[in-house]
Protein backbone atom coordinates (compact mmCIF):
# COMPACT_ATOMS: atom_id res chain seq x y z
CA UNK A 1 0.00 0.00 0.00
CA UNK A 2 1.22 3.49 -0.83
CA UNK A 3 1.27 5.09 2.60
CA UNK A 4 4.63 6.88 2.76
CA UNK A 5 5.28 10.54 2.04
CA UNK A 6 8.65 10.92 0.32
CA UNK A 7 10.23 14.37 0.10
CA UNK A 8 13.02 15.04 -2.35
CA UNK A 9 14.84 18.08 -3.66
CA UNK A 10 18.25 19.69 -3.65
CA UNK A 11 20.19 20.13 -0.43
CA UNK A 12 18.80 23.10 1.46
CA UNK A 13 15.32 22.79 -0.05
CA UNK A 14 13.83 22.04 3.37
CA UNK A 15 13.23 18.29 3.20
CA UNK A 16 14.22 17.54 6.80
CA UNK A 17 12.68 20.64 8.36
CA UNK A 18 9.41 20.23 6.46
CA UNK A 19 9.41 16.46 6.91
CA UNK A 20 9.51 16.79 10.70
CA UNK A 21 6.60 19.23 10.60
CA UNK A 22 4.55 16.95 8.33
CA UNK A 23 5.28 13.94 10.54
CA UNK A 24 4.19 15.87 13.61
CA UNK A 25 0.99 17.04 11.93
CA UNK A 26 0.06 13.55 10.72
CA UNK A 27 1.37 11.74 13.82
CA UNK A 28 3.82 9.69 11.75
CA UNK A 29 7.44 8.71 12.11
CA UNK A 30 9.96 10.96 10.34
CA UNK A 31 13.02 9.36 8.77
CA UNK A 32 15.89 11.21 7.11
CA UNK A 33 17.54 8.73 4.75
CA UNK A 34 20.91 10.42 5.27
CA UNK A 35 20.64 9.77 9.03
CA UNK A 36 19.97 6.08 8.34
CA UNK A 37 23.00 5.96 6.04
CA UNK A 38 25.22 7.54 8.72
CA UNK A 39 23.93 5.07 11.30
CA UNK A 40 24.53 2.06 9.06
CA UNK A 41 27.96 3.23 7.87
CA UNK A 42 29.12 4.27 11.31
CA UNK A 43 30.59 7.47 9.89
CA UNK A 44 29.55 10.85 8.54
CA UNK A 45 28.54 11.33 4.94
CA UNK A 46 31.61 13.53 4.43
CA UNK A 47 33.80 10.70 5.74
CA UNK A 48 32.00 8.19 3.49
CA UNK A 49 32.73 10.37 0.47
CA UNK A 50 36.37 10.65 1.54
CA UNK A 51 36.75 6.90 2.18
CA UNK A 52 34.55 5.33 -0.49
CA UNK A 53 33.72 8.09 -2.94
CA UNK A 54 30.27 8.99 -4.18
CA UNK A 55 29.83 5.49 -5.65
CA UNK A 56 30.18 3.81 -2.25
CA UNK A 57 27.78 6.31 -0.73
CA UNK A 58 25.21 5.74 -3.50
CA UNK A 59 25.35 1.94 -3.05
CA UNK A 60 24.44 2.25 0.63
CA UNK A 61 21.84 4.90 -0.20
CA UNK A 62 20.11 2.44 -2.56
CA UNK A 63 19.99 -0.21 0.18
CA UNK A 64 18.47 2.34 2.56
CA UNK A 65 15.86 3.40 -0.02
CA UNK A 66 14.76 -0.21 -0.50
CA UNK A 67 14.60 -0.70 3.28
CA UNK A 68 12.47 2.42 3.82
CA UNK A 69 10.16 1.55 0.91
CA UNK A 70 9.20 -1.69 2.66
CA UNK A 71 7.86 0.25 5.65
CA UNK A 72 4.55 2.08 5.95
CA UNK A 73 3.26 5.40 7.23
CA UNK A 74 6.62 7.15 7.17
CA UNK A 75 7.53 10.68 6.22
CA UNK A 76 10.87 10.25 4.45
CA UNK A 77 13.37 12.97 3.60
CA UNK A 78 15.41 11.40 0.83
CA UNK A 79 18.91 12.52 0.00
CA UNK A 80 19.11 15.17 -2.71
CA UNK A 81 20.48 12.70 -5.24
CA UNK A 82 18.67 9.55 -4.14
CA UNK A 83 15.75 9.74 -6.55
CA UNK A 84 17.98 10.49 -9.53
CA UNK A 85 18.58 6.74 -9.52
CA UNK A 86 15.62 5.11 -11.30
CA UNK A 87 15.71 2.08 -9.00
CA UNK A 88 15.48 4.24 -5.89
CA UNK A 89 12.76 6.37 -7.42
CA UNK A 90 10.77 3.32 -8.46
CA UNK A 91 10.78 1.60 -5.06
CA UNK A 92 10.00 4.79 -3.16
CA UNK A 93 7.27 5.82 -5.61
CA UNK A 94 5.68 2.40 -5.16
CA UNK A 95 5.62 3.03 -1.40
CA UNK A 96 3.89 6.40 -1.40
CA UNK A 97 3.61 9.91 -2.77
CA UNK A 98 6.74 11.66 -4.08
CA UNK A 99 6.92 15.40 -3.54
CA UNK A 100 9.84 17.54 -4.65
CA UNK A 101 10.63 20.70 -2.71
CA UNK A 102 12.04 23.24 -5.14
CA UNK A 103 14.26 26.13 -4.07
CA UNK A 104 16.19 28.67 -6.13
CA UNK A 105 20.00 28.78 -6.02
CA UNK A 106 19.78 32.05 -4.07
CA UNK A 107 17.58 30.45 -1.40
CA UNK A 108 19.82 27.40 -1.18
CA UNK A 109 22.93 29.55 -0.79
CA UNK A 110 21.24 31.53 1.99
CA UNK A 111 19.94 28.44 3.79
CA UNK A 112 23.28 26.59 3.67
CA UNK A 113 25.61 29.54 4.28
CA UNK A 114 26.42 28.46 7.84
CA UNK A 115 26.35 24.69 7.38
CA UNK A 116 29.30 22.37 6.93
CA UNK A 117 29.58 18.64 6.33
CA UNK A 118 27.90 18.61 2.94
CA UNK A 119 30.55 17.23 0.59
CA UNK A 120 28.70 18.05 -2.63
CA UNK A 121 28.10 21.65 -1.50
CA UNK A 122 31.84 22.23 -1.23
CA UNK A 123 32.33 21.84 -4.98
CA UNK A 124 30.55 23.49 -7.87
CA UNK A 125 27.12 23.00 -6.36
CA UNK A 126 25.38 25.29 -8.86
CA UNK A 127 26.38 22.99 -11.75
CA UNK A 128 25.11 20.04 -9.71
CA UNK A 129 21.85 21.92 -9.11
CA UNK A 130 21.44 22.56 -12.85
CA UNK A 131 22.18 18.90 -13.62
CA UNK A 132 19.57 17.68 -11.15
CA UNK A 133 16.84 20.22 -11.86
CA UNK A 134 15.23 18.30 -14.77
CA UNK A 135 14.88 15.21 -12.57
CA UNK A 136 13.39 17.27 -9.74
CA UNK A 137 10.90 18.90 -12.08
CA UNK A 138 9.88 15.47 -13.40
CA UNK A 139 8.64 14.36 -9.97
CA UNK A 140 4.88 13.75 -9.78
CA UNK A 141 4.38 16.65 -7.35
CA UNK A 142 6.44 19.72 -6.51
CA UNK A 143 6.25 22.73 -4.23
CA UNK A 144 8.19 25.96 -4.79
CA UNK A 145 9.52 26.85 -1.35
CA UNK A 146 11.25 30.22 -1.84
CA UNK A 147 8.35 32.43 -0.75
CA UNK A 148 6.97 30.06 1.90
CA UNK A 149 7.81 29.36 5.52
CA UNK A 150 8.49 25.75 6.53
CA UNK A 151 5.03 25.45 8.17
CA UNK A 152 3.42 26.71 4.95
CA UNK A 153 5.36 24.17 2.88
CA UNK A 154 4.40 21.43 5.35
CA UNK A 155 0.73 22.38 5.00
CA UNK A 156 1.01 22.10 1.21
CA UNK A 157 2.62 18.66 1.58
CA UNK A 158 -0.24 17.53 3.82
CA UNK A 159 -2.79 18.88 1.32
CA UNK A 160 -1.11 17.00 -1.56
CA UNK A 161 -1.02 13.82 0.50
CA UNK A 162 -4.70 14.11 1.45
CA UNK A 163 -5.68 14.80 -2.16
CA UNK A 164 -3.82 11.67 -3.27
CA UNK A 165 -5.72 9.35 -0.91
Amino acid sequence: MKTNIVLTGFMGSGKSTVGRLVASTLKRQFVDSDDVIVERAGKSIAQMFADEGEEGFRRLESCVCRHLARQEDLVIASGGGALLDEGNRSVLEASGILICLLASPASIRERLATESGRPLFNGNWQALYEDRLPAYISMPHSIATDALTPPEVAQKVVELWRASR
